[in-house]
């Protein structure tokens, strides 16, 4: 045997799945088919600019990070707990008061507090705050049903709540889970997101710095086969025997190496700009609250100036945005003029002489949360093979982690 365990993908789910192997007294090898461990959370350092593959987050709430992330050695730079709306009157502030009281006179001001649509999302929102559990015994719906049944019906839900919640879901029609978005929600109320100083790559690179040698980069995994006593892994014309293998690719490369159907996925294009001057200073999300017949304009669904986050996104003095596009829509693919109109207009400023840094196009960002919500799908495949990501549970970091956790405690009962 070359190995107790051939883990096929080194994202967030391989790692823990590693780590805990390890731990439990298993002898691991982790396959990458990439140059860097990571899978979709990447980061790409272009000119010295610090440039997330899609716009990322960590929130430190997720109980799987506090309990498997050493957070501490991240020197995470946090969001401002808010949101930019653009409006035909201006930029409006939208903050919570507690997080953010130097905010609270513009708050009130946005335009966006009226009492009866506060009091849906109160009624929206007040079971999962009080207790997750609750909302994953309750039917779930689409969040715009979701959202309808709540009364949320106004300016709020149309001109903030849509445009914020479909760049967070990467779905921009609505149709993903009332539940899992309940859940979300929760999380960005009792954390606050953020990203590490040195890119979101920061984080399974510290999930992968224990395993040492175990992760082996670029080895394109061809096929798993199971055989009398163990599985064949064959990688890049080779033949590794393990006793046991774990998928924990991204969903498309699970459904490759393994007979899972690919799940529905959603994916999204982020551009990265270098500005000469910030267009704005507070570290918020911006978006587009202007409707015309009731439709958002396009292509950017969410804004945002990374250096006022973190200045250690890009070279001393000098200015990162990033703008998010959806590729559910028909502009998701704007070209570079459309994207660069769009964001000025968000900012209210001039961004003909902004540069390009890099732009990337995720097709498949994360795995559609469609209703009923699954919170867990089996890890177990039989014949010592397992498969692990955040296809598996939940589309969130959270999920990647708990899913690598659960796999490792079953692949441990099967040795």
């Amino acid at each position: 045997m070359d190995a107790d365990v051939v883990i096929v993908g080194a994202g967030l789910a391989g790692l823990r799945c590693a780590r805990r192997l390890t731990e439990l007294g298993h002898e691991v090898v982790v396959l990458e088919s990439s140059d860097a461990v990571g899978g979709r959370i990447r980061t790409d350092v272009v000119d010295g600019f610090r440039c997330d593959r899609g716009f990322q987050v960590l929130n430190p709430a997720y109980p799987a990070v506090r309990r498997w992330v050493d957070v501490s050695t991240l020197d995470l730079k946090p969001f401002g707990s808010g949101v930019l709306v653009r409006r035909s009157n201006g930029l409006q502030v939208l903050a919570d008061p507690v997080r953010e009281p130097r905010l609270l006179a513009r708050t009130m001001r946005s335009g966006y507090l009226h009492p009866r649509e506060l009091a849906g999302v109160t009624r929206w929102t007040a079971r999962v705050i009080a207790d997750p559990k609750t909302v994953l015994a309750q039917p779930d719906s689409t969040l715009a049903e979701s959202l309808d049944e709540a009364g949320v019906t106004g300016r709020l839900r149309h001109e903030v709540l849509d445009p914020f919640l479909a760049g967070v879901l990467v779905d921009s029609h609505g149709t993903s889970s009332a539940n899992f978005t309940k859940l979300l929600v929760r999380m960005f109320a009792l954390g606050r997101p953020a990203v590490p100083a040195t890119g979101m790559q920061a984080l399974p690179e510290q999930g992968a710095a224990p395993l040492g040698d175990r992760v082996r980069l670029e080895s394109h995994v061809e096929s798993i086969t199971p055989v009398h006593g163990g599985v064949d892994v064959r990688v890049d014309g080779r033949r590794l025997r393990a006793r046991s293998a774990v998928v924990a690719t991204d969903p498309v490369g699970a459904s490759d190496l393994t007979a899972l159907p690919e799940p529905a996925t959603k994916g999204l294009v982020t551009w990265w700009f270098e500005a000469p001057e910030p267009p704005h200073t507070l570290p918020l999300v911006a978006v587009d609250g202007r409707r015309r017949d009731s439709v958002a304009p396009g292509p950017v669904w969410n804004t945002a100036v990374m250096t006022a986050v973190a200045p250690s996104y890009a070279p001393p003095t000098r200015h990162l945005v990033e703008a998010t596009c959806l590729l559910d829509r028909p502009d998701g693919d704007a070209p570079e003029a459309d994207v660069l109109r769009h964001v000025g207009e968000i900012y209210g400023c001039d961004t003909s002489d902004w540069r390009v840094v890099t732009r990337h196009r995720v097709a498949a960002a994360l795995p559609a949360m469609t209703p009923p919500l699954e919170v867990r799908s089996p890890v177990t495949l039989g014949d010592g093979v397992f498969v692990c990501g955040d296809h598996r549970d939940t589309a969130s970091i959270q999920g990647a982690l708990v899913s690598g956790q659960r796999a490792a405690e079953a692949v441990n009962v099967h040795l």
